[in-house]
């Protein structure tokens, strides 16, 4: 059964949105929220198989720009699929708001299971599924709030987490809790890895520095997105240029900061920490790093700079599936991508684990037939189905919260 376009899956796993009454505007919008995880999950495929941004170049260059800002338009569009299955535009309460509760508890076990699985794997990707996991139950208690209050919220963690975060780095650097605590840890014995110290703290993904992206995200779908398109473009590219811009200043004018993170990371060059990972990564916590805004440098700077991006690609996105009806159908491949982004992660994992046991590839080659291949899935597949393989496991789970009095 040929799908309609209005019944994607959401951001890895997000529900069906045929399940929220819409006018047809709205669906319109929300194949652009389609398309904007499509464009997430073909980002994370250039930073993991594309090439090497040190190989420079407009090539280099694109590729880099994925890096760090697909996972965060992932962990927006998350925030907005936890207030689609709670209830949009206005929460649900009683049985069904009870319900959804518990679709939302099921949703995050299924999915922290799948991410401890593809972790289990000992890649070479940060997997983020567990940490998405953990996200959706933190800021689950938040879903019944309105859009300014998500935002203030949004906002304070953005600018006070990444500071405990550095404090408690500096905690484990200088004692021996941490330790400890992957000892007795069994989630670290099974992905060999610091377990949950990794996912809370120190990982590439930590709850402390990802949960402002989720809770923006659920502000975002509190809006009408018809008539804020535009000023969500416009705070985009204002926060965008507040982050980067604001970390390449305080760079500049902070005495000795490129000459501490030059000789305490191991990238190439330290005059890209405003705005790339090619900076490297820090040796321990110091100061100075909470200058910088490299993409996973779990700083404010980096957070205010990728929310930035991330909602001017999602108010792009809406832009064009409503008022471009010819980029809308251009753009139908990689929104049924976006309509699958689950099924398609988890795949491109288990593809890199079947193809190469140590490095990775990185040539444009590689890039090219991992977006052919998760295309043309997609394509072929909601031509005969309504969900994703994986999306569709996921919503079985999830029914059994119906049972919820």
């Amino acid at each position: 059964m040929a799908p309609n376009t209005s019944q994607a899956g959401g951001a890895l796993a997000a529900p069906p949105y045929s399940s929220q009454p819409t006018a047809a505007p709205t669906v319109r919008r929300l194949v652009g929220v389609d398309l904007a995880r499509g464009l997430a999950v073909l980002g994370m495929y250039a930073a993991h198989v594309g090439p090497d941004p040190m190989d420079g170049g407009t090539l280099g260059f694109l590729v880099e720009t994925t890096y760090g800002r697909a996972s965060a338009l992932f962990a927006l569009l998350a925030g907005f699929s936890l207030v689609l299955l709670t209830g949009r535009p206005e929460p649900r309460t009683g049985r069904a708001g009870r319900q959804a509760v518990g679709k939302v508890v099921i949703r995050a076990a299924v999915l922290f299971a799948m991410g401890i699985a593809l972790i289990a794997l000992d890649t070479q990707i940060d997997v983020i599924l567990a940490c998405y996991a953990l996200l959706f139950l933190l800021a689950l208690p938040l879903y019944r709030l309105r859009a300014a209050t998500l935002a203030v919220i949004a906002a304070g963690t953005a600018l006070i987490l990444p500071q405990d975060l550095y404090l408690i780095k500096v905690s484990i650097e200088e004692g021996s809790w941490a330790d400890a605590v992957i000892a007795l840890d069994p989630l670290a014995r099974i992905t060999d890895s610091d377990g949950f110290i990794e996912i809370l703290f120190t990982g590439a993904y930590p709850i402390l520095t990802w949960i402002p992206f989720v809770i923006a995200g659920m502000a975002v779908a509190r809006l009408d997105l018809a008539r804020v398109r535009g000023r969500l473009a416009l705070t985009g590219g204002a926060l965008a240029v507040l982050g980067y811009g604001g970390s390449w200043l305080a760079l500049h004018l902070v005495p000795n900061a490129y000459a501490t993170i030059a000789a305490r990371t191991d990238g190439n060059s330290a005059g890209s920490a405003w705005w790339s990972d090619t900076v490297g990564e820090p040796d321990g916590a110091f100061r100075e790093w909470l200058l910088v805004a490299a993409p996973h440098s779990q700083t404010t700077f980096s957070i205010v700079g990728n929310a930035g991006v991330a909602l001017a690609v999602l108010a792009g996105c809406l832009f064009a599936v409503d008022r471009l009806p010819r980029v809308r159908r251009l753009a139908a491949p990689v929104t049924a991508v976006g309509m699958m982004s689950l099924t398609a992660y988890v795949l491109h994992i288990v593809a890199i684990w079947a193809l190469w046991e140590e490095d990775l590839p990185s040539s444009l080659l590689v890039l090219f037939a991992f977006t052919v291949a998760a295309i043309l899935m997609a394509v072929i597949w909601f031509r005969l189905f309504r969900r994703g393989p994986l999306e569709n496991f996921v919503h079985k789970a999830t029914t059994l919260a119906n049972r919820i009095k």
